[in-house]
């Protein structure tokens, strides 16, 4: 065994050439090069001397201290080694720290044209955008009535009754037609409106506009100046386009909307008009116009991009006690005309589309647009219906209450829809589903909660034995609603959990309101919608590229992927 260790002890060198660029380009880097010499010449490796025939077999780990000393050599050879890796991983470090281009350096000497050519594709890549969400606040104690509003805001036909009038001023061709709008008033107090709002800049210059985010809305519109037969003074002054931003009705754009919107045409009309009717039978008439929406993204550039806004200068029912805080909505659907559809098609973004509001019913939130905003794990994902309502649909298998099933229809059998709707105030169950809650719920009565009909906040509220502030006062006596979806024998199902806190209520008399209403008289009763009281305190992410809807638990302070705060109004 001496005679062996002493031939081991060969000689092992380590040389490194680094060569630096030329004084005139230094961009073009350093090269590193790496050598190992030895004076032991090139043998092939030992094999392992052949067992006896007549050895038994072994039942015991077999080690072979041969095979292991010739991977890692004497000793000394060993210190050689990790001097040598330990020096050349400094230099390495040191390089890339001083020149990106050094490491590409290593592998081929196209690599500088490809780092070039990755910077021109980045700058070509889709960007994000986040945008910072503020509640709306109750209009306060001067005012008892309480509007819910559901938008999920369709095109609906012109209807016959329209009439062309004068323009005055220079202003905009107008069309009014007669509504028959009906409003669902709710009496309460000074608290939110369950509706949040974010900034916008449209125009040049640009100028900032408060639009409430709805997810169920296809088209942004803002109160306009045309001039304007009906509106709500607004958070900001009235947009103007200018009349060579208006659609002309032989637009491209405005042909396909009408066709895919069937709102039917105006044969002695110049400009695109549109009529929206929302689920809560408010509505807005308008012209289309095409004008500019300045973005920033997440580098903190602005982005310029052209797209097709509403001007709406005739707004009917719950509409006008909204847009007394802000100027418009923000349709966020999937039909063609929504924002970030338009984005998308012009690639600036990447058709995802994602917000996040706080639990605390007095907190805003985020909103993003793109996917670097999008979590890569602890996400839950369902499946996206392909629904010519453009809206974010999904199939859910059962609704439970504790441990108690729901019927989602009268049958109790078969699955469900489910529409995610950020502007709808509340949650609305099927008839079956909101008659077995209800049922459940009275069993609250044995916890001390007696059910107060003087209390017109929302349908059923319950008053406890003391005045209460806050929902976590009696989140103890409620059990959670659970959102099943794709349950089947071969496979693990979704669950999207709502506490006590995204479906009940404080009212301003202190008294617990169920903040889950019957929808029989939305989309024929057939769906949920999920609305913002159930959307608190999760991520909400609309995935148009894979189609696909998911969510996860969030204190929706910051987004978790950026390192910037969100910028303030």
């Amino acid at each position: 065994m001496a005679s062996g260790d002493d031939e081991d002890c060969s000689q092992l060198k380590g040389v490194v050439f680094i060569t630096l660029p030329p004084p005139d380009n230094p961009s073009l880097g350093k090269t590193i090069t790496a050598f190992t010499l030895s004076n032991q010449p090139h043998q092939s490796p030992p094999l392992p001397p052949s067992a006896p025939q007549s050895a038994p077999p072994s039942h015991l780990p077999i080690t072979l201290p041969h095979a292991r000393r010739s991977l890692f050599g004497h000793p000394r050879r060993r210190i050689s080694l990790t001097l040598m890796g330990i020096a050349l991983f400094a230099i390495l470090t040191f390089c890339s720290l001083q020149s990106p281009q050094s490491l590409l350096k290593l592998t081929s000497p196209g690599s500088l044209n490809e780092l070039d050519q990755d910077d021109k594709d980045d700058d070509k890549k889709p960007n994000s955008f986040i945008f910072p969400l503020y509640p709306k606040m109750g209009s306060g104690e001067m005012s008892k009535s309480r509007d819910r509003e559901v938008k999920l805001g369709k095109f609906t036909m012109i209807g016959s009754k329209s009439a062309v009038l004068p323009v005055d001023d220079g202003g905009l061709p107008i069309k009014v037609v007669t509504s028959s709008s009906a409003v669902l008033p709710i009496n309460g107090g000074t608290f939110l409106d369950g509706l949040y709002y974010t900034q916008i800049h449209v125009g040049s210059p640009p100028k900032p506009y408060f639009l409430d985010i709805d997810t169920g809305s296809d088209l942004t519109w803002i109160q306009c100046d045309a001039p304007c037969i009906s509106c709500s003074k607004g958070a900001h002054p009235y947009y103007k386009p200018t009349r060579g931003n208006l659609l002309s009705s032989k637009d491209s754009f405005c042909f396909d909307f009408k066709h895919t919107s069937k709102s039917g045409s105006c044969e002695s009309c110049t400009q695109c008009d549109y009529e929206i009717e929302y689920a809560d039978h408010s509505s807005s008439l308008g012209v289309l116009s095409r004008d500019e929406i300045r973005l920033v993204n997440i580098n903190n550039t602005s982005i310029d991009s052209k797209i097709i806004i509403g001007c709406a200068y005739d707004q009917q029912g719950m509409l006008l006690n909204s847009l007394t805080k802000t100027d418009g909505i923000l349709g966020l659907s999937r039909a063609k005309v929504s924002l970030p559809s338009q984005l998308s098609k012009q690639g600036v973004i990447d058709n995802v589309i994602g917000h996040c509001l706080t639990s605390e019913s007095i907190g805003g939130g985020y909103m993003f647009l793109g996917v670097d905003f999008v979590p890569q794990v602890k996400m839950s994902w369902v499946p996206m219906l392909n629904d010519a309502s453009m809206n974010y649909l999904a199939e859910v298998s059962r609704v439970t209450y504790g441990s108690k099933q729901l019927g989602l229809h009268h049958q109790k059998k078969g699955n469900g829809r489910i529409i995610f709707d950020s502007g709808s105030s509340y949650t609305y169950f099927t008839k079956q589903a909101y008659y077995d809650l209800t049922t459940m719920l009275k069993d609250v009565s044995l916890d001390g909660f007696i059910e107060d009909d003087s209390d017109t906040t929302l349908p059923i509220c319950w008053r406890f034995k003391t005045p209460l502030r806050s929902i976590k006062d009696v989140s103890k006596f409620f059990k959670p609603l659970n959102l099943e979806f794709g349950r089947k024998w071969w496979s693990i199902s979704t669950n999207l959990r709502i506490h006590p806190e995204g479906y009940l209520l404080i009212s301003n008399k202190g008294n617990v309101c169920l903040g889950i209403l019957d929808g029989s008289d939305l989309l024929d009763g057939s769906h949920i919608v999920l609305g913002d009281i159930s959307m608190r305190g999760n991520l909400v992410v609309y995935d148009n590229v894979k189609h696909k809807i998911g969510w996860m638990r969030s204190e929706c302070v910051n987004p978790k992927q950026s390192n910037m705060y969100l910028p303030s109004l």
